[in-house]
């Protein structure tokens, strides 16, 4: 009965790490979508989701530690614990950096952009899959899908430092365009960061299951 008890408590822990990984996918994709159509509200609707993952990362904190705490758990139990705990801090910081998009699409507001965004899209849809394969590889202990997720963070950055080059040659083209393509230029570092985070989660369940720890993020 007590180890019964105690892994419904790891599976409500987890699904509440798949729930908050969700919220973060959503706020990434509608940040982005609110910078490619200019959609203030959308905009605003990402800052408010902000406020939900600051919720539920205190609550899933208080879970794992009292988990630690009553269930004095070992080896692979408490790799899984400590596994949830620090990816709550990933996706985290993964919500900050959405919030920082929206941000900058409410600073950009109704001006005309520079250009279509294309590429910063593309680097977006890439990053959700990552961000997908990093919570199904958690929640299957997959570690195959895990290693799959570093393959996709160099095409991640492939495409940031296409982003990079394309926005300088319009920064020195024309001086007028130098605001905005910085502030564009920010928004491709925070999806490459988000993809760092998504690629941190792949290291947790390569951890998770096999006790070693292994850097993907070379």
């Amino acid at each position: 009965m007590i180890r019964q008890s105690f892994d419904d408590s790891l599976g409500s822990l987890v699904q509440d790490i798949l729930r908050m990984g969700s919220i973060v996918e959503n706020m990434l994709d509608n940040s982005v979508e609110s910078l490619k159509l200019q959609d203030l509200k959308l905009a605003q609707e990402v800052l408010k989701m902000e406020n939900e993952i600051d919720s539920l990362e205190q609550e899933i904190e208080h879970k794992c530690l009292r988990l630690i705490a009553t269930q004095q758990p070992f080896a692979k139990d408490l790799r899984r614990i400590t596994a949830g705990f620090k990816i709550i801090t990933d996706l985290e910081r993964m919500a900050d950096y959405c919030e920082d998009i929206a941000k900058v699409t409410l600073r950009i507001g109704a001006e005309d952009l520079i250009k279509p965004l294309i590429d910063i899209p593309r680097m977006s849809l890439l990053t959700q899959r990552m961000l997908k394969d990093a919570l199904d590889s958690f929640a299957y202990e997959n570690i195959e899908l895990a290693y799959q997720m570093c393959k996709d963070d160099d095409e991640v950055d492939h495409i940031y430092a296409q982003v990079i080059r394309e926005l300088l040659t319009y920064m020195m083209e024309n001086p007028k365009t130098i605001s905005q393509a910085t502030s564009l230029m920010f928004v491709g570092r925070y999806i490459e960061r988000i993809a760092d985070h998504a690629t941190n989660i792949g290291e947790r369940v390569i951890f998770l299951v096999t006790g070693i720890k292994k850097e993907l993020n070379d």
